[in-house]
């Protein structure tokens, strides 16, 4: 069973899918497919993760900055504490991977230096949808554009590659296709 679908191995389509968001830079599906919760896994998905790292591209940052905009549009208009950390978290974690390659995505991590993650993140597990605590928005109307600018510079400075490996993007075309043929077997 994996971790996407709860299938023994991704079906054909679901993988093929997973093979188009993978070449189109998506941070999302590089999320599951490089999460640690992963609580049972398959040999397909051992395939994926091994080429992943030769997938990972500076274009990852687009998809960060996109993904956080759109969540700081959404605790801008609710108050919500949720798509405020969302917003922290893209923002950090592609930070993060423009600068070391690597994904990281959990905020307790990425934010440690920044004091008030912490208590972002206690108040978010006393109220799973609460509301932003007083004077954090004063906070994120800084911080938001300054993490911004730090993705945006590591973006910038990053060793990454513009385009995935040749290499990597065959061998995930090659992946595909040995498992369709496993499947119709």
């Amino acid at each position: 069973m994996d971790r996407f679908r709860g299938h023994p191995a991704p079906l054909p389509a679901d993988l093929r899918h997973r093979q188009r968001l993978l070449n189109s830079r998506n941070g999302y599906v590089l999320e599951q497919l490089l999460s640690p919760l992963v609580v049972v896994t398959s040999p397909v998905h051992d395939a994926l993760k091994d080429l992943a790292a030769g997938l990972i591209t500076t274009g990852h940052a687009h998809h960060y900055l996109g993904f956080a905009a759109g969540q700081e549009k959404l605790f801008r208009s609710s108050g919500g504490l949720k798509p405020a950390l969302y917003t922290l978290r893209v923002l950090l974690t592609g930070a993060h991977l423009m600068r070391t390659g690597r994904l990281e995505t959990d905020l307790a991590v990425l934010g440690d230096d920044l004091g008030y993650v912490p208590d972002l993140i206690a108040a978010k597990r006393a109220a799973e949808h609460g509301r932003l605590p007083a004077g954090v928005s004063a906070l994120l109307d800084r911080e938001v554009p300054r993490l911004r600018a730090e993705l945006e510079v590591a973006r910038d400075a990053s060793g990454l590659p513009a385009e995935a490996s040749p290499a990597a993007v065959a061998a995930l075309h090659d992946l595909l296709v040995h498992t369709r043929l496993e499947t119709v077997a």
